[in-house]
């Protein structure tokens, strides 16, 4: 069978199964079972097995279960809440100040839970109230708080980094590292593209009286309320920038600070530490399952042919690189629309990194350009994933409409950050060769 016809049928295969419902995980495992039965026979399901079995009992895959206990550990204790209050104190009078903080906050808790959902539904739960309260127009309300979400997963600790490494078998750590400069830049591009709008505008974001806090309230705040869970940012990403520490032993580190923070601040409960195993548990055996699914599907592919004959292909193009680049970047745009991560990467990830490696450019740098790019997938319509964790905690009178326009402006400040990550690679690298010394 000729390569291309077995890499239609694999991905037919998968988009019909998933349009039927079947969970991301179990559908490429089934995809993967008849694919192994087809070409390589029963005795096929015996390598199969030994494949799932190497590519889970990786050292690598340790900081997932370990990202995904902090992200955990924070939602369950609530201990982010009060560090709201003391980063609002600090902003002074600036142009839409709430919209400033649930950007800027959104940066601080991407480093330390690692969950997008967790980032969205935190924020708008406990800063949509009070915009809207304040008067806050629905566009700076919404906008800030569902583009900030995404953020977590560019930002270690992020459990999805260290999943687009294995499936793209590039350095966890670096990946990790690679992320920050991004997740950075976007950021500050969102910070000073709200307060440009409202200084523009300034019926966005009505000026209020606020309560003046002495310069020693607000110091007092920031070292009880921000030091210590900036303790558990420098317990992973400080310990990984100097080098000091491995992915997994920063991701370890982190857990057992997240901990020692929970107690100081007296939320270390029994209810609180079994919710957050319950919740670590099921969501790590989702990951493995994922992972698993997907380094099958990659050695099938490799197997068949398809592989080879893909990069063969393209390599016969008489197109640039660059062209290709550009190409591979609009199909998970595009599939962003209508899919979620994860899947995304599982079907893109196999097919792009032998090309990827054939025609030069760097594994890092390209994972985290994908790996911005699906997380754009999650502001976009009709089914990003965001837009309806917002709808879910939104008041009653905020409409799907309301929150895909307020999305809008920030959807192209993330694909600009996409052409801008292309055009200057060293925002992503540099901080991967620092830490590499």
């Amino acid at each position: 069978m000729e390569w291309w016809a077995v890499l239609s049928l694999f991905l037919a295969g998968i988009i019909i199964v998933l349009v039927w419902g079947l969970p991301v995980a179990f559908a490429f495992l089934l995809v993967d079972i008849i694919g192994v039965l087809i070409f390589m026979g029963p005795h096929g399901l015996t390598q199969m097995t030994l494949q799932i079995f190497s590519s889970l009992s990786t050292f690598a895959l340790t900081p997932i279960p370990l990202f995904i206990l902090m992200g955990e550990l924070l939602f369950h204790s609530g201990m982010a809440y009060k560090t709201l209050d003391v980063l609002d104190m600090w902003l002074g009078r600036i142009p839409g100040r709430l919209s400033v903080l649930a950007a800027a906050s959104g940066v601080m808790f991407a480093a330390m839970s690692g969950s997008t959902i967790a980032n969205t539904a935190m924020l708008g739960t406990v800063l949509l109230p009070e915009m809207r309260r304040r008067g806050y127009a629905k566009s700076m309300a919404l906008g800030p708080i569902v583009a900030a979400g995404p953020l977590a997963a560019l930002i270690p600790p992020s459990s999805l980094a260290v999943v687009l490494a294995s499936i793209a078998r590039i350095p966890v750590g670096d990946m990790l590292l690679g992320g920050v400069g991004p997740g950075v830049m976007l950021g500050v591009a969102f910070c000073a593209y709200i307060m440009i709008r409202c200084w523009l505008n300034p019926s966005l974001a009505p000026h209020y009286e606020r309560i003046d806090v002495s310069l020693s309230e607000r110091v007092l705040g920031f070292i009880i309320y921000v030091l210590p869970l900036g303790s558990i940012i420098f317990s992973v990403l400080g310990l990984m920038i100097l080098g000091l520490a491995t992915p997994t032993e920063a991701a370890a580190s982190g857990a057992i600070v997240t901990l020692a923070v929970a107690a100081c601040y007296g939320k270390l409960t029994k209810k609180m530490v079994m919710d957050s195993v319950i919740g670590t548990l099921e969501i790590t055996i989702m990951v493995f399952m994922i992972i698993a699914a997907s380094n099958t599907f990659s050695s099938l592919l490799a197997y068949t042919g398809a592989t080879t004959g893909l990069v063969a292909t393209v390599q016969g193009l008489q197109v640039s690189p660059l062209m290709i680049l550009v190409g591979m970047n609009i199909v998970v745009l595009i599939m962003g629309c209508f899919m979620e991560t994860i899947a995304i990467m599982m079907i893109t990830l196999p097919i792009f990194m032998p090309i990827i490696t054939t025609l030069g450019f760097d594994p890092v740098w390209f994972g985290v350009i994908i790996l911005v790019n699906c997380e754009t997938g999650m502001l976009t319509p009709p089914f990003g994933m965001l837009l309806f964790v917002m709808k879910g905690v939104a008041p009653s009178d905020i409409t799907m409409q309301d929150i895909v326009r307020a999305a809008f402006p920030y959807l192209f400040i993330y694909i600009a950050s996409l052409a801008i990550l292309i055009a200057f690679p060293s925002l992503i690298l540099w901080l991967p060769s620092v830490a590499g010394r």
